[in-house]
């Protein structure tokens, strides 16, 4: 099937389309997001003039081709560069340390993507609050069925695009209990969902006003803030401090033992306006171990029987 819409580019710097675009995917089940056998990443989305699925696969030469298909494929295609990470600048990043210097060698093409929709990133960031990550991924994934609308495109397997803002509004109570989401998370949604032009404004503000206009939300804090910025703002230094496991992790990796946050934020001090793509390096690489010993998030389960 020929597409709606295509476009192809050399990207400016290395790109390694697999580990830039993998930080969308939320988790193995992600309705929205497939990896297919040829290497092809696809991507359902709710753009601004419309839905759409997007196809992204690189050549052997580095060149990637974006096919999108639905009535926000224009858009899609368009926006295709910025999604791989071709607005990030690395140009006065310097690893200056020897585990970050391997993980740089190692991962020369690892952007930070910028899909500059905020509200796309927010809903999930929001689920992903307080909770393990496997119930958070499976929150997301049974939403989507629930309530997403199918992907336009001949797509690899069949996948969903996010529900719009209207819907994410309305889901009832119920449906939130079966999708193991607790009405403080369910309710932070449906309040940012009324403002969710309010929200998407926020890819074209400074990042200091973009996280303002965040957390202006009652719910929406500097963790998840820093969520969204990752992937929607393409924020290199978004670091998402509060994290259960983020600063023992950075502290294993750098120094060798558990840290707090504010011991971590000391640590990427030299870093600063790159943090995020620290935490991203070392994450690539395999340094992010989870500690062996120590407290984990306990699993709570909020779903009706």
């Amino acid at each position: 099937m020929i597409a709606d819409q295509r476009l192809d580019w050399q990207p400016r710097h290395p790109t390694d389309l697999h580990r830039t675009v993998g930080s969308l995917r939320r988790g193995p089940g992600d309705p929205a997001f497939h990896l297919d056998r040829d290497g092809a990443v696809w991507r359902a989305t709710r753009t601004p003039e419309g839905v759409a699925t997007v196809r992204l696969i690189q050549a052997g030469g580095g060149s990637i081709r974006a096919e999108a298909w639905g009535p926000g494929a224009g858009w899609a295609v368009a926006q295709a560069p910025e999604l791989v990470g071709d607005a990030d600048d690395t140009s006065d990043f310097d690893p200056i340390h020897d585990a970050l210097r391997d993980a740089h060698r190692r991962n020369p093409g690892l952007r930070i993507p910028r899909t500059t929709l905020v509200f796309e990133a927010l809903v999930p960031a929001i689920l992903e609050q307080k909770v393990i990550t496997l119930q958070a991924h499976e929150s997301w994934r049974r939403l989507l069925l629930r309530f997403g609308e199918v992907a336009p495109g001949p797509t690899a397997r069949p996948l969903r695009v996010p529900p719009p803002p209207s819907t994410w509004a309305v889901v009832p109570v119920w449906e939130w209990h079966r999708a193991g989401v607790d009405p403080r998370r369910a309710q932070t949604i449906a309040t940012v969902a009324r403002f969710a032009e309010r929200v998407d404004e926020a890819a074209r503000m400074s990042r200091a006003d973009a996280v303002a206009r965040l957390t202006h939300f009652p719910g929406v804090g500097e963790w998840t803030a820093a969520e969204v910025a990752q992937r929607a703002l393409g924020d290199a230094d978004a670091l998402s401090i509060g994290d259960y496991h983020l600063s023992n992790q950075v502290g294993h990796a750098l120094v060798g033992h558990d840290v707090t946050d504010d011991e971590m934020l000391a640590l990427l001090e030299p870093w600063r306006g790159h943090r995020y793509r620290v935490v991203r390096l070392l994450g690539a690489s395999g340094r992010l171990r989870r500690p062996r010993r120590g407290a984990k998030l306990p699993f709570v389960d909020h779903t009706w029987h």
